[in-house]
């Protein structure tokens, strides 16, 4: 299985403004849950921080593997995200990495028991 894990600052000019940018990259993204074939888990974080190195919005997602995040980068609801939220960013980083399925089977399960 495949992490991948995207971290963005984004524009505004005002925290406010930070603020609501923030929050429409975590809907858009969000909105993905179910539509993406082999995207196992989606979740987005809006940084509590406040330092001046941290970035603005996190997104963490697993896939089933390196083909099924190869389809996510080009799957049209993922295209129409990344061309709603077009020049949002400031900044954006990317990490990839393989994860034992065990460990994720585990992250979703207790993310299911919070929920719960």
């Amino acid at each position: 299985m495949i992490r991948h894990i995207v971290m963005w600052r984004v524009r505004g000019e005002t925290d406010g403004e930070r603020i609501a940018a923030s929050r429409l990259v975590k809907s858009s993204f969000e909105e993905l849950r179910g539509r993406i074939p082999g995207l196992l888990s989606l979740e987005v974080g809006i940084d509590l921080s406040d330092v001046d190195c941290a970035c603005d919005v996190v997104l963490l997602t697993d896939f089933d593997s390196r083909e099924a995040l190869a389809v996510y980068a080009t799957h049209p609801e993922h295209l129409r995200v990344r061309t709603l939220l077009g020049d949002l960013r400031t900044a954006r980083f990317q990490v990839d990495y393989e994860v034992e399925a065990a460990a994720v089977c585990a992250t979703i399960a207790e993310r299911v028991d919070e929920k719960a």
